[in-house]
């Protein structure tokens, strides 16, 4: 969860003090959100979790992609794999 007191900051706090904020992003796992004029500009991150987030994001892909899946065959949109060979084998000129 985001700490608004300790977990956004300007760039230019951040700029100065970058040593601690590092210290604090190993310590917390918390991402940083940097402002510039007030507004959100970036946010920083330690690297154990940001790859955290990357595999927790391809996860979620698969699982879709697992649903839509499930979905095209509940919903008769499917054929079956040797028709579709067949189709590219044409398409490509490929000898079955």
């Amino acid at each position: 969860m985001l700490n608004i007191t300790k977990d956004i900051q300007s760039l230019t706090t951040f700029r100065r003090r970058s040593g601690d904020f590092m210290k604090q992003l190993k310590r917390t796992k918390r991402p940083v959100v940097l402002t510039v004029n007030g507004k959100a500009a970036a946010v920083v991150q330690d690297a154990k979790a940001y790859q955290r987030l990357l595999d927790l994001a391809a996860g979620t892909d698969a699982e879709e992609g697992v649903r839509q899946g499930l979905d095209d065959v509940a919903h008769g949109r499917t054929r079956p794999a040797k028709e579709a060979f067949d189709e590219i084998r044409r398409k490509h000129e490929i000898p079955g």
